[in-house]
């Protein structure tokens, strides 16, 4: 199971958190990532350019670190060895690690030669690592049909990846963001259980009723939603989009936390959470599932990780999208990238692309979804293709997909903004020690200061 971070500590099934990366394992988040670090002996890239180089018999070896330690690590597994038996020209070696020590020894292991060849990351990390040139771009794996029909694949999660004009990732996986909600404590709520809210204002009249204090001590003990504030997949930038804003604008230029619209949806959510009590104050990712997982919170909005732990406590839950509002019913994307080492040889960035082109095709992103819910990042694949995971097949549905975005894309110190001004200005806000307006006014500078820096 993952978490809810970016780099280094875990998002979209498996198991990590925000610290910047995003939250389980095959999300990249890496808030505690919670399994041991295997054996890095792998061999790092040479430089050559010969297709045998790296192992015995003119087989490539290509060692590949990740963090792919969650619930999903048994299906990932049994990809790559159905990889290395399908052929004798290339062999993936799997070196899984927790996502904080694989950030933390990426830098310095490819700078000194004894890195991996090939690396999953969280989409979003990408811009900082190619920036500094750990990683090669691979925008001939588009350009050319001789691996596959990259046409096939999602577009967001091809394009989450580029940076400055270059694309530096092929998507692993791709997960979105849903609302959860537990039906059984819908028709408790004299709601019905098969209509969640579709917009801001059904969710707002919903509110009330599936807030409650039972024991009059001023505290619910039941709330509407559980929110997360911090070490979270990007729950309330999903709500700054619905808001019709959002924190940086579309080219990533000009901060947008003082813009009329952002103030006006970030004043609405925290008097929401304050004063009407629809959700805690303080919650990390983690929290926030435990209250859904528990019965404490009728909704959640989170990714396809969850549907096996939420399923083993037996919460009887419906998933959709998030509810729309004035900007409109979006919802957030988390891809997973495969990445090149800037070191990798032309002859192993070719065994690379035939690794990625084995692990998009139909069969395996159909294999994948059905092995971990995570939806599959093709177009072509139907919900009838994955009759053994159906929550796989809601969370890669045409109309999810289709307004599914990254948050902060292309941006170098995009991690930065996210967990050390975002969430930060919106725990002191809703913590009531500063006005929103306020907060986020000087958040906005501190924003803007790190996007100069890009410049």
């Amino acid at each position: 199971m993952r978490k809810h971070t970016r780099e280094g500590t875990p998002r979209c099934g498996t198991a990590s958190r925000r610290v910047r990366g995003l939250r389980r394992s095959g999300l990249v988040l890496v808030t505690g990532l919670a399994v041991s670090l295997s054996a890095c002996t792998g061999q790092g890239a040479s430089g050559s350019s010969s297709d045998d180089e790296g192992s015995a018999g003119g087989k490539v070896t290509l060692t590949f670190w990740n963090g792919l330690t969650g619930g999903d690590r048994a299906t990932i597994d049994k990809l790559i060895g159905e990889f290395n038996d399908s052929q004798k020209k290339v062999k993936v070696k799997s070196v899984p690690m927790p996502w904080d020590v694989f950030y933390q020894k990426l830098l310095t292991s490819v700078s000194s030669g004894n890195g991996p060849d090939i690396v999953a990351m969280d989409a979003g990390q990408m811009p900082k690592y190619a920036d500094k040139g750990v990683l090669q771009p691979l925008d001939d794996f588009y350009s050319s049909k001789k691996h596959m029909d990259t046409s096939k694949l999602v577009p967001a999660a091809v394009n989450t990846s580029e940076f400055e004009g270059k694309n530096y990732g092929v998507p692993l996986n791709m997960a979105t963001l849903m609302l959860f909600w537990n039906k059984t404590m819908f028709k408790d709520a004299g709601l019905d259980p098969e209509k969640p809210p579709k917009t801001c204002a059904e969710f707002a009249k919903m509110a009330p009723k599936l807030t409650k204090d039972t024991d009059g001590d001023g505290k619910p003990d039941q709330y509407a939603i559980a929110l997360a504030d911090h070490e979270t997949i990007p729950m309330y930038p999903v709500l700054l989009w619905q808001g019709g804003a959002d924190v940086v604008s579309r080219d990533g230029k000009k901060a947008t936390l003082d813009d009329p619209k952002a103030l006006k949806t970030l004043k609405y959510w925290v008097k929401q959470v304050r004063s009407e009590h629809i959700s805690p104050v303080g919650l990390s990712g983690a929290k926030a599932d435990k209250l859904f997982q528990t019965k404490k919170a009728a909704m959640e909005i989170v990714g396809p990780w969850v549907t096996t732990q939420f399923s083993e406590a037996g919460v009887k839950y419906g998933v959709t999208r998030p509810f729309s509002g004035p900007g409109g019913r979006q919802t957030f994307s988390s891809i997973t990238s495969f990445g090149v080492s800037a070191k990798a040889s032309p002859g192993k960035k070719n065994a690379a692309y035939r690794f990625f082109s084995f692990w998009n095709s139909k069969e395996s992103q159909v294999k994948l979804a059905e092995g971990t819910g995570f939806p599959p990042d093709r177009t072509d694949v139907s919900p009838g293709d994955l009759k053994g995971n159906p929550d796989s097949a809601a969370f890669g549905a045409k109309d999810v997909t289709e307004s599914a975005r990254p948050y902060l894309p292309g941006l170098v110190n995009g991690p930065t903004i996210a967990d050390q001004i975002f969430y930060p200005a919106l725990q002191r806000a809703l913590d009531g020690k500063q006005d929103v307006e306020s907060v986020f006014k000087k958040a906005d500078a501190q924003v803007q200061a790190q996007l100069d820096k890009q410049k």
